[in-house]
């Protein structure tokens, strides 16, 4: 049996030019060496599996070599590499600045490459700086690090520093499919990208799994067996999440969250997904922007396609939304009810919980009845009958006067009703809800009906005056006694068809004007006249006419009757 070399390995670079995604830092070493400009210590920095190592080694190779050697030859007396995580302490050091003074056998320089180099000691890179500073003429020091951060300043400021970047999922994938190729394997490109996008930058990673993929699936690579094999989330889950979310099938929705979770996939990472999707979605929105999308050319066309459907005001208030259930997760008690509320807000983002009121006036026909009035009969015609009958609509409109006189009369247009401008609709699954409905409630006062139709019946203030009592004894009853005794702190005065009423503090007029509505439908229903409103004043002097403390109340008492204070002073007693 053949020994299996992984692919890491065996399409190892050979040359700068094999070097994925480096381009700038293998282009400088190139003109570095080509003009005898090569600094004598390199500082290699950045993400594991982007390369580090990989371009120590070529340099290596290259500034040795003179050209009549052979490509193969690897000066192998001449590079030397340490472990600095295995090898870091002072002695380690010690004898390699011992072994720095010997020059090279064969070749012109002697090369060091330390990997790891964040991991010596303290007093390891002390004994380093010298011979770092000032090494012989025939020796370079290439170091390799993941974690810059850790280098103390010392050592940072006798390098010349290359920073490393991630490698991006499309030369990842085009790096991995010209592998591919090599190895006859049949890969989709979407296979492909998933494997790019799961290596997150890092070339060693992508080959890894490539190799674990294709012992899976053989000779044809597709998406589906990349994505059950690396236990990833495909596309279509979000694409169909998304599709549910649009049109509002939250049941349709949890189920499907509960059979992502069945095929053992974390909830972190779906919300996360899912953010992630609507920002690939948003980006599909402006065609500037679509070159940020790092998916494949069919998944492209899917993005596309779905970001049209989808507002930008949805997707922004779903990556928010996303967002924040991603950020409480770790800390949620119940973090599958977390994500689940989450989604059925996401799913009411665009939905209209709120019934549409086709009433089309906002007095009931019993009052009519009640007075002998014939209910004014309007027809008013719908969207399909509007359709079809473009004609005019007259309707017949019969009313009784009270001398009994009857009149019949038409009208080629129904009564004017004018509403105010309607709040943008709020979601009947939205916690928003109770108070936009509470707000809905108010707004049916402003609805404004041509005063010919209203009653306008004249009124005695004494009438009003009993209409108010048997109003705060109607909502005493109803349990609402706060607002009963703020109403009966003042009697209510008229003029004209205002009543003005004075109130000792801001507190009890915001109360009055918060249930006003009710009170002024039912007073003016009972009075007959709908010309009646409602004017509150402050008196702040009428506060201190109320006693509150103990001595307050005493002195009140007093007041209206002097033989309290005898009977106190009689029997010594404290008020």
């Amino acid at each position: 049996m053949e020994h299996f070399v992984v692919s890491a390995r065996k399409y190892r670079p050979q040359t700068f030019k094999d070097v994925v995604g480096q381009q700038a830092i293998t282009n400088t070493l190139l003109n570095a060496i080509e003009n005898n400009h090569l600094a004598q210590a390199l500082l290699f920095t950045g993400p594991r599996g982007v390369g580090k190592t990989t371009c120590a080694r070529i340099l290596a190779k290259m500034i040795n070599s003179d050209g009549p050697e052979t490509t193969d030859e690897d000066f192998a007396f001449n590079i030397f590499e340490l472990d600095a995580a295995s090898n870091n302490s002072v002695d380690d050091i010690r004898n390699l600045t011992d072994q720095v003074r010997i020059p090279p056998q064969i070749g012109k320089y002697k090369v060091y490459i330390i990997d790891e180099v964040h991991m010596l000691s303290q007093a390891a890179f002390n004994a380093f700086l010298k011979t770092l500073e000032e090494p012989p003429k025939h020796c370079i020091f290439i170091l390799a690090t993941t974690e810059k951060h850790k280098i103390i300043p010392t050592i940072l400021s006798r390098c010349q520093i290359f920073d490393f970047k991630r490698i991006t999922v499309k030369d990842a994938k085009n790096y991995l499919k010209y592998i591919a190729e090599e190895q006859g394997v049949n890969a989709d490109d979407d296979a492909l990208h998933i494997i790019a996008q799961k290596a997150d930058g890092a070339m060693r990673d992508a080959l890894s799994i490539f190799d674990r993929v294709v012992s899976f699936s053989g000779k044809d690579l597709t998406r589906q067996a990349v994505t059950e094999n690396l236990n990833v989330l495909d596309y279509e889950t979000y694409f169909k999440s998304t599709d549910l979310i649009l049109e509002n099938k939250i049941p349709d929705l949890l189920i499907q969250f509960n059979n992502t979770l069945s095929k053992g996939f974390d909830g972190h990472h779906y919300i996360a997904g899912l953010a992630s999707h609507f920002r690939d979605l948003l980006v599909c929105k402006t065609p500037e922007t679509i070159e940020l999308l790092e998916v494949g050319e069919e998944t492209k066309k899917k993005y596309l396609e779905q970001s049209q459907k989808a507002s930008q005001h949805f997707l922004i208030e779903g990556i928010n939304l996303a967002n924040e259930c991603d950020l409480k997760y770790k800390s949620s008690k119940n973090q599958r009810l977390l994500i689940e509320l989450c989604l059925m807000q996401l799913a009411s983002i665009t939905f209209d919980g709120e019934k549409k009121n086709s009433r089309r006036y906002i007095i009931p026909a019993s009052y009519f009845r009640q007075k002998g009035i014939q209910p004014i009969q309007v027809k008013v015609p719908n969207a399909s009958e509007s359709a079809t009958n473009s004609g005019e609509c007259t309707e017949t409109i019969s009313t009784t006067n009270k001398e009994n006189k009857t009149s019949v009369f038409q009208v080629n247009d129904p009564p004017k009703i004018v509403l105010k401008k309607e709040s943008k609709r709020t979601s009947g699954l939205s916690l928003k809800s109770i108070r936009a409905k509470k707000e809905h409630e108010i707004k049916k006062m402003d609805v404004v009906v041509e005063e010919e139709h209203l009653p306008k019946e004249p009124f005695t203030e004494a009438q009003l005056v009993q209409t108010w009592k048997d109003y705060i004894l109607l909502i005493s009853k109803k349990g609402q006694h706060n607002l009963a005794s703020i109403l009966s702190i003042d009697t209510p005065k008229v003029k004209e068809t205002t009543i003005h009423l004075e109130l000792p503090n801001e507190t009890n007029k915001v109360e009055i004007e918060r249930n006003q509505y009710d009170l002024l439908s039912y007073i003016r229903k009972t009075l007959s006249n709908f010309d009646i409103n409602l004017s509150i004043t402050i008196n702040e002097v009428l506060e201190k006419q109320y006693a509150y403390t103990t001595l307050e109340k005493f002195e009140k008492l007093k007041e209206k009757n002097p033989n309290i204070d005898l009977l106190r002073k009689a029997f010594d007693l404290d008020v």
